[in-house]
């Protein structure tokens, strides 16, 4: 017996497997409501190994839209509306763009620069741009956009870019909400331009982005308990556990490939 359910979910996918990214929906959307970013990355890693090459991307692209939309909403009081306005600039810039340059490198390298900014940026002794705010983040948009497309989640470029600005722990997640709400909705208008079919997978995201919003207010409230030191520690592992992920990456296409 096809039950309603059954309509909802795609046909690509077993019901067990629609599930399973149901419920990773909601710790995704969790840990990056608290740690401020993460969750994306790890969404994807899971999506890869059970979803059609084809449809990843842009899938993400649309559930990580409504999970940072939530994000962005529950903690829209925080949100640096300068930082949103210059991160758009550079993020439409991004998506017109394309990618015709990111084509011409391979993957792995782009992996490795990206991974040696982010760890520089936690570790080592990256310059405070307050001052030069307005263009390094329209930089990190153009740039998070561009590799959005090829990689899924590009988070860690700019939130390396927004912990150099001086914001509290609040108005970086919040910001960072927001300025990866723009980048998806970059990439969902590239993808459907490019003639993506999203209807076949619009019953399971609509599932996830719901899911996922029960555990962004779980996440928000875990941040509203968190001590700033606690939070700032938390972040550079997430950052650093992100960027060595990506070295491996790396890696193992350069030299085992």
């Amino acid at each position: 017996m096809v039950t309603f359910i059954d309509t909802l979910l795609p046909h690509q996918l077993s019901p067990a497997v629609s599930f399973l990214l149901i419920a990773v929906s909601v710790a995704t959307s969790a840990l990056t409501a608290a740690i401020g970013l993460g969750g994306g990355i790890a969404l994807i890693a899971v999506m890869a190994n059970v979803m059609p090459v084809a449809a990843l991307v842009p899938v993400h692209g649309v559930i990580q839209f409504g999970s940072n939309f939530s994000r962005a909403l529950v903690l829209i009081r925080h949100i640096d509306w300068s930082i949103l306005g210059w991160f758009a600039a550079g993020a439409v810039c991004g998506a017109a763009l394309g990618g015709s340059v990111a084509v011409t490198l391979p993957a792995p390298y782009l992996r490795l620069g990206i991974a040696c900014f982010v760890l520089w940026t936690v570790w080592g002794k990256p310059p405070k741009l307050e001052r030069a705010r307005k263009p390094a983040i329209a930089a990190a948009g153009f740039v998070a956009t561009l590799l959005s497309m090829f990689f899924g989640a590009a988070g860690p470029v700019g939130a390396s870019v927004l912990s150099t600005l001086g914001l509290t722990r609040h108005q970086f997640v919040a910001s960072q909400g927001a300025t990866a709400l723009l980048m998806h909705l970059m990439k969902i208008i590239a993808f459907g331009l490019l003639g993506f079919a999203f209807a076949p997978w619009l019953g399971l995201i609509v599932l996830m982005i719901i899911s996922g919003f029960f555990g962004t207010l779980f996440g928000s409230r875990l941040l509203g308990r968190m001590q700033e030191a606690t939070f700032k520690k938390g972040f550079k592992l997430i950052l650093t556990l992100l960027a060595l992920n990506l070295l491996r990456q790396a890696g193992e296409a350069l030299f085992f490939s």
